[in-house]
């Protein structure tokens, strides 16, 4: 808790998260109760059973139900000043930044429930900004902050004229795969182009470079309507770069000059957004983000954002050693039971005096470890404590 804001019983009353404190000491306790129940797969009975026992709140399942619907405005503030509170620090003249959602589903869901829309840090591995939505929330440029001088690098769902005007606006650089089906694309005498036609020129080994303008439409014109090139609102100056791949060309779209980045130095580049993608899959194979309680409940959104703030948290405690390796495999060896704990709860009365319960979530960096080696519990006498090997360590979050 020493890393949270310290004012939390201000915010807490702010964003109308509590009301009243009843049957529970402050808010920092209704938070570790929160954080409990996110991090670890127990029900709201039984997490509310937990916090009677441990004596930080006494209220039942469903008063902590009700509380925590209430908490959503709350732990969104929350997690937004942890995050900008103590961004990571670029030493780089030349401050990379990656986009990307990550779809989340519940259970028995036919489709997408949820969208965590996040910024990620590449030279440290951290996420820096996240955002929540339901399945109409898209992917774009102007749903992110972005500052002056910074590339952002984006995949093919962020190549839209208005997203690549909102970065250029704010003197940013964007860096992004080019979607010829959403992108108009023109010469330099205003004549639509189409890459498909320059597919040939691209060598299996070579880099072909075009400089392009980018039409942005008009202010007032609907949604997947169609527009004619005379009506643009502004022309952007970029320049695409392809590159053959096993699969086909590649097509990246940027505003760096040559001066600042080179052709080759564009498509290498451009590999640094697969940091976001190895994020989404150390948070939901580790984190188990995927994994929703209910599909569209009323507590849904908060319980993601309570992981997400679990997750905040731990990138704070333990700094990542910097970004994701790209390819290969790191040898197999084994896996103690020390490796594979990041937070630890633990209470010694769950009932009655010979009941000990012992709580272990957010697995190590191991991907291979199964959920129920981080996951175990001890609900009656005859079953034998650890021993001081088996004993886990780690820095307590709650």
């Amino acid at each position: 808790m020493s890393v949270l804001p310290r004012d939390l019983e201000h915010t807490a009353r702010t964003c109308h998260g509590v009301e009243r404190l009843r049957n529970v000491p402050s808010s920092a306790n209704l938070l570790r109760v929160i954080l409990a129940y996110a991090v670890s797969d127990l029900s709201l009975k039984d997490t509310a059973a937990w916090a009677k026992a441990t004596g930080i709140a006494d209220f039942t399942g469903q008063a902590f139900h009700y509380r925590l619907q209430k908490c959503e405005k709350w732990l969104e503030h929350l997690l937004g000043q942890l995050l900008f509170r103590d961004p990571p620090q670029n030493p780089s003249s030349f401050p990379i930044r990656v986009v990307d959602g990550s779809v989340i589903t519940g259970p028995g869901s036919k489709g997408t429930d949820w969208v965590a829309h996040m910024i990620v840090d590449p030279a440290s591995g951290q996420f820096t900004s996240v955002e929540v939505t339901d399945c109409r929330g898209a992917e774009t440029y102007t749903r992110h902050p972005v500052n002056p001088g910074e590339s952002t690098l984006g995949d093919r769902m962020y190549a839209t004229a208005r997203g690549i005007e909102y970065v250029v606006n704010r003197k940013a650089h964007p860096l992004v795969r080019v979607n010829p089906y959403n992108l108009k694309i023109c010469d330099l005498n205003r004549q639509r182009i189409h890459l498909e036609s320059y597919e040939a020129r691209v060598l299996e080994k070579g880099i072909i470079s075009l400089d392009v303008l980018i039409p942005t439409p008009p202010d007032n014109l609907k949604k997947n309507r169609p527009w004619k090139l005379k009506n643009a609102k502004s022309w952007i100056p970029a320049r695409i770069v392809g590159g053959r791949t096993k699969k086909g060309v590649i097509w990246v779209l940027t505003t760096l000059s040559r001066e600042q980045l080179s052709d080759e130095g564009v498509l290498k580049l451009y590999r640094f957004r697969r940091q976001i993608e190895l994020l989404f899959k150390r948070l939901k194979s580790l984190l188990h983000l995927d994994e929703l309680p209910t599909r569209d409940g009323p507590i849904s959104k908060s319980w993601l954002l309570g992981r997400l703030l679990a997750a905040a948290i731990a990138q704070t405690l333990v700094n990542p050693a910097g970004p994701f390796p790209r390819r290969g495999r790191p040898q197999r060896r084994r896996i103690s039971r020390q490796s594979q704990c990041l937070v630890k709860i633990q209470s010694n009365l769950v009932g009655t005096e010979v009941c000990d319960l012992w709580r272990w979530s957010l697995a190590s960096d191991h991907q291979g470890a199964k959920p129920q080696d981080a996951r175990w519990f001890q609900t009656t006498q005859k079953n034998r404590h650890p021993s001081e090997d088996e004993t886990m360590t780690g820095k307590t979050l709650f």
